[in-house]
């Protein structure tokens, strides 16, 4: 769901000295104007950091927001970091926490910012990254967040939570004995980081009062959920849900009974109870892990968590599905790219991409193997319903109906653009409050086709310019009018709560019975119209596969 990050190297040395007294103290900036390369200091609520100037923004790697979550504290909520004396180097980023290929670190829950300026109090952008809730970091390249602070005049933060077992399941005996929680732990980190952050916003030049979330695939689905939480009541201003993975069973999510069973065969796997869980050396249980979750989910010891294994309902951190719940109580603007599906199905795009289907028969395989993310079985019966009902909304749209496109369709809509679509109606009907809907649909090159999952990031931080990007997303004229668009849409959306960009028409709040979603891609950058491609998503509303909002 995005891509995996290598491990960084982290730098946490002291230098300088400054009383632990005054390292404790509410947090405030260091008066000064640095030139580019030049030390910037700033006090946190733990202590005095020093980041660097580069460019027109200040910037702090390695900010540690918790406390390491190893030893006692693995499975436990997350703890604020241990205060220090004298001047703490943040000028490098942490480690990535423990990856699908096996690099990063469970010692991962640190922060990055970039700032105009330590002084003033601009608003506050914190981005959550993606990656199917096992993989990604805050700090990779995709998401350096300069040329959106510098632009766009505001705060932006980027910090890694915890992945796979270690971030996302459930267990009593695992139960936190301060908070009693036993679950979602990775959810956990994303409130303490929002906490954390306003906390210390003056610190970086930042407004406390006008936090807006941002996150992409898992992350999306992660700014709903937070929003959610009377815990960030107050705190949250606003989301921008991008491409959101809303989790469900058994597609996206184990149910509670299903991580029980994972952690218990874990446990007894090496040799101990779930609370030994705790001393297992970190690598062997990323390790066996991902191998409950490896091959067809036909042959794992559970059913659930199929495709993913996001959030598990608690009745605390997750009290339930976001279909099964009301509208978010703060505005939105909810951002889907226009073929989703495609990032899984161009070679090259998912790590895990399949072959590509040729003929008829290699088409109703790959759909079915599609189908089978979210249920344990399927017939050939809603397999040809599922190829003939595209088809047909394909077809009216003048769309292509090949095997490809009509696989990458059913994959895209299934996982990720029906839900986001249909709670974007939802809130629209139930009257709740503001929301704009976004259509991201900048083409990319070929051999890569569509707007595929994950291709909003590229443009929102401007990173696809970076050599390694251009190839599929292109680095002319165009691609840098619609990146500044973007940014100013969603800047516009942090400040004031109505997004608007000056090569934008008005934008008006979603309502789905008139043009009123914002097209963002292509030679004309922008137009307001109705949302595309509706067609195709009645077929979900009856298929008893993906739940309807």
């Amino acid at each position: 769901m995005t891509d995996v990050a290598s491990p960084f190297r982290r730098r946490s040395f002291l230098v300088g000295a400054v009383t632990t007294t005054a390292a404790l103290t509410a947090p405030r900036a260091f008066a000064q104007v640095p030139t580019a390369g030049e030390s910037v200091r700033t006090r946190t609520t733990a202590g005095v950091i020093a980041g660097r100037r580069e460019g027109q923004v200040a910037v702090f790697r390695g900010v540690p927001y918790a406390r390491p979550p190893v030893g006692e504290l693995r499975f436990a909520g997350p703890r604020p970091p241990v205060a220090w004396s004298g001047v703490r180097d943040a000028t490098a980023y942490a480690s990535a926490f423990y990856q699908l290929d096996g690099s990063g670190s469970e010692d991962a829950l640190y922060a990055n910012v970039w700032t105009p300026g330590t002084g003033g109090a601009r608003p506050v952008v914190v981005y959550i990254h993606g990656g199917g809730w096992q993989a990604g970091a805050g700090s990779l390249a995709n998401y350096n967040g300069a040329q959106l602070a510098a632009r766009t005049d505001m705060v932006v933060v980027t910090f890694n939570y915890r992945l796979g077992g270690f971030g996302w399941g459930l267990h009593e005996e695992l139960a936190d004995p301060g908070s009693g929680s036993c679950a979602n732990w990775g959810l956990q980190d994303q409130v303490a980081l929002v906490k954390w952050v306003q906390d210390n916003a003056a610190a970086f030049g930042g407004d406390p009062g006008n936090i807006t979330l941002v996150g992409t695939s898992a992350g999306g689905a992660s700014t709903y959920q937070l929003a959610f939480l009377p815990q960030l009541r107050g705190v949250v201003q606003r989301i921008v849900p991008i491409s959101a993975a809303h989790a469900w069973s058994p597609a996206i999510s184990l149910t509670p009974s299903d991580a029980r069973t994972v952690y218990e065969a874990l446990a007894a796997q090496f040799g101990t109870d779930v609370r030994g869980l705790r001393s297992v050396p970190g690598p062997q249980l990323q390790a066996a892990w991902q191998k409950v979750f490896s091959g067809a989910p036909a042959g794992r010891i559970v059913d659930s968590g199929r495709e993913y294994r996001g959030p598990v309902p608690d009745g605390t951190w997750l009290p339930a599905f976001d279909y099964q719940r009301s509208v978010p109580r703060v505005p939105v603007l909810s951002v889907h790219a226009r073929t989703e599906g495609s990032f899984f199905t161009y070679p090259g795009g998912s790590p895990q991409t399949p072959p590509a289907p040729a003929d008829e028969a290699e088409l109703r395989t790959a759909v079915r193997d599609v189908l089978l993310k979210g249920a344990t079985t399927v017939t050939d019966a809603q397999v040809r319903e599922c190829v003939s009902a595209y088809r047909t909304a394909l077809t009216a749209e003048s769309l292509p109906v090949d095997p490809v496109s009509v696989w990458t369709e059913v994959w895209g809509d299934g996982l990720f653009r029906y839900q986001v679509v249909r709670l974007a109606e939802r809130h629209a009907r139930q009257s709740g409050t503001r929301q704009y809907v976004m259509e991201f649909a900048h083409p990319v090159n070929a051999p890569s086709y569509g707007t595929p999952h994950e291709a909003t990031s590229k443009f929102l931080f401007g990173s696809y310019s970076l050599p390694e990007n251009q190839q599929i997303f292109g680095n002319g004229p165009l691609e840098a009018a619609v990146s500044r668009t973007f940014m100013d849409l969603v800047a516009s959306f942090a400040r004031t709560g109505t997004p608007a960009a000056a090569n934008a028409p008005s934008w008006p709040g979603f309502s789905p019975d008139r043009p009123s979603t914002m097209i963002l891609g292509g030679p004309d950058v922008t137009e307001v119209a109705t949302t595309p491609k509706l067609r195709q998503l009645t077929y979900w509303d009856t298929a008893g596969w993906v739940p309807r909002p």
